[in-house]
């Protein structure tokens, strides 16, 4: 059984990051002007399809109110790869927002 939640988990946490990298895709896409659609773009929308093939197939093998929680994670990962990547200024108290929602998927997690 504990084989299986870890199993979940780690897919769980893979389609989280996969969605977070589709922003980021998407948010590099968004900046140019070409006519042609962007390879930046459509690597955001093959993240996000490939995130919610993984999510649907956990969804059906455990509680939504579980993977829903542990999928808090998207805030955390958009606003790091927003930060360190982006090189966008982040305030405290959104780094205090990120602290929280931690916190939570973390105890969320462990439930």
């Amino acid at each position: 059984m504990a084989n299986e939640k870890t199993k979940n988990l780690s897919m769980l946490l893979g389609s989280t990051a996969l969605g977070a990298i589709g922003q980021l895709l998407f948010k590099y896409a968004l900046p140019t002007n070409s006519g042609v659609l962007p390879l930046w773009l459509l690597g955001g929308f093959v993240a996000y399809i490939v995130s919610t093939l993984i999510y649907f197939y956990v969804l059906s093998r455990v509680h939504l109110s579980w993977a829903y929680g542990i999928g808090g994670l998207s805030y955390i990962l958009a606003t790091l790869f927003a930060y360190f990547i982006l090189s966008e200024q982040v305030s405290l108290l959104r780094w205090a927002g990120v602290v929280v929602i931690t916190i939570g998927v973390f105890f969320i997690a462990i439930s």
